[in-house]
């Protein structure tokens, strides 16, 4: 059996594979902001008999420092973790500033993913099979992203910060991959497709419009995840593959340029730097 943690387990995708993954045997641990709803996940456990293999940390991973305490939970209770299962994002229409400072979508969707991944990699290495599984939007162009404007701080708009977001996941997946595959550790980044989540965020009036006509014809959520669980269960042989609706795609077009994720790698630490200078908190890796 497997050691499964999930990033925003409480709902959506996160949240079924958690119950799945407990079916299967296997221990899940599920990180997310909602006491309510990891209450929820830990009762629901308990009345299958999992309530030994279920943990719930609570944590806000917008914050760099909540994300270093989950960080120093997991590698003092689990000492091998196979897979890392990467789903936290929160829409937000209008820009917001986490208490550190930084712009939420850059912070939760990207900064959390870099800090939880590598922050891991000593546990993930001791698995037989380990694998990262970054649930995000891989395939874009690299044209979506604002290297002279990472936090979007002009012409804010949510879904341009979404979309950005998940192109740097790709980029994080290339110098991931290129880091650390040598150890074993494989990188999947997977876009599931419209899936009928609860599409966590806060939504003008016109975008949320949108998104109930999504969620029309959005495919249920236990349909989206075949892949994830198939990446979990068999790793790819490669250090770094990625999907969308379960069919592979390449990562070694222009999109996943090693040099355009070497630049990101290296914003992200000034960034962190920076942010570990003006708090004490963590830095970068």
């Amino acid at each position: 059996m497997k050691t499964i943690v999930i990033a925003g387990g409480t709902d959506g995708i996160g949240k079924a594979l958690a119950a799945t993954r407990l079916g299967n045997g296997d221990t899940v641990v599920v990180i997310g902001r909602s006491e309510v709803k990891g209450k929820a996940f830990l009762e629901s456990a308990a009345t299958v008999g999992a309530q030994d293999r279920a943990f719930f940390i609570p944590a806000d991973l917008s914050l760099l420092g909540e994300n270093e305490r989950v960080l120093k939970k997991l590698r003092a209770r689990f000492p091998t973790i196979d897979a890392l299962v990467l789903c936290a994002r929160h829409y937000r229409t209008e820009r917001a500033l986490t208490a550190d400072g930084i712009e939420e979508n850059f912070a939760l969707f990207y900064l959390s993913r870099y800090l939880l991944g590598h922050g891991l990699v000593d546990t993930l290495s001791a698995a037989e099979r380990p694998v990262v599984v970054n649930v995000a939007g891989p395939g874009a162009s690299l044209s979506v992203v604002r290297w002279d404007d990472l936090e979007l701080r002009h012409g804010y708009h949510g879904g341009a910060a979404l979309g950005q977001g998940g192109k740097l996941n790709d980029l994080l997946g290339v110098t991931f991959a290129e880091r650390y595959g040598d150890s074993g550790i494989r990188y999947v980044l997977i876009h599931p497709g419209v899936t009928a989540t609860s599409f966590s965020g806060e939504y003008d009036d016109v975008t949320l419009r949108q998104i109930l006509s999504m969620q029309s014809f959005a495919k249920p959520v236990e349909a989206a995840l075949p892949p994830i669980v198939d990446a979990i269960d068999a790793p790819p042989a490669e250090p770094l593959s990625a999907f969308v609706e379960g069919l592979r795609i390449g990562v070694k077009d222009r999109s996943f340029a090693p040099d355009a994720a070497e630049r990101l790698d290296a914003a992200t630490e000034r960034i962190l730097e920076e942010h570990r200078g003006r708090t004490g908190g963590p830095g970068g890796n």
